[in-house]
């Protein structure tokens, strides 16, 4: 039990630390409101959920060994994660003239459209894969069974859905404040560096 509390407490910690995942999530409800950043986070935990179920299966260590295989998976990462950046970009530069809210938020499209997002953005990101990789076995052992690893792969993704939950009602709650022309230009202007960055970071690794 000590093991399994010490797993919940690391995995907070990694969940609370800001990443492409939570920076989408907070952008999307900024521009579309509460239910765009729900459905955002039901993007990226259903991601979670696959990467977890990769793991535990084993499925995951294949894919990390096949070089060609991860590659893609690294550079469609790195893509998306370019694309992202650049329409955030874009809308930090676009003139907020008259009915801009409203023209954001059909911009940001519909809950399908955030949920993929979402989802895109966390299965396409091979670090996930890789901690998951490296972690696990160290909190489980390296002959634990396949319903542990499930267990703490759907812990993982539990708590990083809480705190995206928190990230949500939060950017709800300033919703007035964010959606403040200015502020929403600031949003839109950082979330794209970040991602950019996020993206050049992965591209860069070997």
């Amino acid at each position: 039990m000590s093991q399994y509390l010490a797993f919940v407490a690391f995995a907070a910690m990694l969940a609370l630390a800001p990443g492409p995942d939570s920076l989408l999530t907070l952008r999307n409800t900024v521009v579309g409101g509460r239910a765009r950043g729900f459905a955002t986070l039901l993007g990226i935990s259903a991601a979670s959920a696959v990467q977890g179920l990769l793991v535990a299966t084993g499925l995951s260590a294949l894919l990390v060994r096949a070089e060609q295989v991860f590659l893609v998976v690294r550079w469609a990462g790195v893509l998306y994660l370019l694309y992202l950046g650049i329409s955030a970009l874009r809308a930090a530069c676009r003139r907020h003239g008259p009915g801009w809210e409203a023209s954001e938020r059909r911009a940001v499209g519909g809950r399908w459209v955030v949920i993929r997002q979402g989802f895109l953005c966390n299965i396409t990101n091979p670090k996930v894969l890789m901690f998951n990789l490296a972690v696990l076995p160290q909190f489980v052992g390296s002959d634990a069974g396949w319903s542990v690893l499930v267990a703490y792969a759907f812990t993982l993704m539990a708590i990083g859905s809480v705190v995206l939950v928190v990230v949500v009602l939060a950017a709800d709650a300033a919703g007035r404040w964010l959606r403040r022309s200015r502020v929403r230009r600031l949003v839109d202007a950082g979330t794209g560096l970040v991602m950019l960055g996020f993206a050049g970071g992965l591209a860069a690794e070997r």
